[in-house]
């Protein structure tokens, strides 16, 4: 259900281009929380930088909430870009596979695959 890969590129780099990307692949970034810097304002030490992207496509997500409201719940889609034991990570979970588990209706499906290769084109040019 995870999808990550590791990258070469510094965390600033990589959420620059994931920005590019999300654009170029006709979605839009509608948040990007760091999650370093939220912890650390609230007083915990978390030493990992990590920034997580909520992401969508708004004719995807009309799509699956017309035909199924409850999938609200898992949207918009996330990318993550952290650092863990030294190496810059990116990843996603798999929109076919976390549907599998709440839907099975086949319009649905088509959605979450064309979902999942778009968003997994993202990671790559990322990355």
């Amino acid at each position: 259900m995870k999808y990550i890969i590791m990258t070469q590129k510094t965390i600033d780099q990589v959420a620059k281009d994931l920005e590019a990307a999300v654009v170029r692949n006709h979605f839009g970034v509608l948040h990007i929380h760091d999650l370093k810097a939220t912890m650390n304002k609230k007083g915990v030490d978390f030493p990992n930088e990590c920034r997580i992207f909520e992401v969508c496509n708004p004719q995807k997500a009309k799509a699956v909430l017309t035909n199924d409201m409850s999938l609200n719940m898992v949207l918009p889609c996330r990318i993550s870009v952290w650092e863990e034991n030294g190496e810059v990570k990116i990843g996603t979970l798999e929109p076919t596979k976390l549907l599998s588990v709440l839907n099975d209706d086949e319009a649905l499906k088509r959605v979450a695959k064309e979902v999942e290769t778009t968003i997994k084109t993202i990671i790559e040019e990322a990355k």
